[in-house]
């Protein structure tokens, strides 16, 4: 039976999304399933918008697609808040994302960041990220989603 409690309370797990539903949360959903990517990167901003606390060590979640469709299950295992000027080498490379550089990673970022859709989202057309910006630099490992 405690086997049955635990997948009741799975079902109780927020999702997590990255990036924006199309090609590139496929991709990275992808990276995240081949075990490539073990972290990502957040703007704090986004969470003082959202009304949310950050992260923290221990929190579950079930990562999604594009469909909205659960694939597997994230489990936070590290969190720094730094600045964007700030993040380095090893956290660009653990976003599985081939990045061999900061300075490749806060491009894709800053894309990513200075885009439209995001831009939208922020509800700010002009929104932009500096080297001050606070990020929230977050580790995790991944499981699979319980049996059923």
């Amino acid at each position: 039976m405690p086997e049955e409690k635990s997948l009741l309370s799975e079902k109780d797990l927020p999702v997590s999304e990255y990036g924006f539903p199309g090609a590139l949360r496929d991709q990275l959903v992808a990276a995240i399933l081949r075990g490539e990517k073990t972290a990502t990167t957040s703007l704090a901003v986004e969470y003082e918008i959202e009304g949310e606390a950050l992260p923290t060590v221990g929190d579950r979640a079930f990562v999604i697609d594009s469909d909205g469709e659960p694939v597997c299950i994230e489990e936070i295992v590290g969190v720094r808040v730094a600045r964007l000027a700030d993040v380095d080498l090893e956290h660009a490379i653990a976003e599985g994302e081939g990045f061999t550089t900061v300075a490749e990673w806060r491009v894709g970022h800053e894309g990513f960041w200075h885009g439209a859709e995001y831009r939208a989202a922020m509800g700010d057309p002009t929104f932009a990220v500096n080297d001050e910006t606070t990020v929230v630099l977050v580790q995790f490992r991944t499981e699979p989603l319980p049996q059923v």
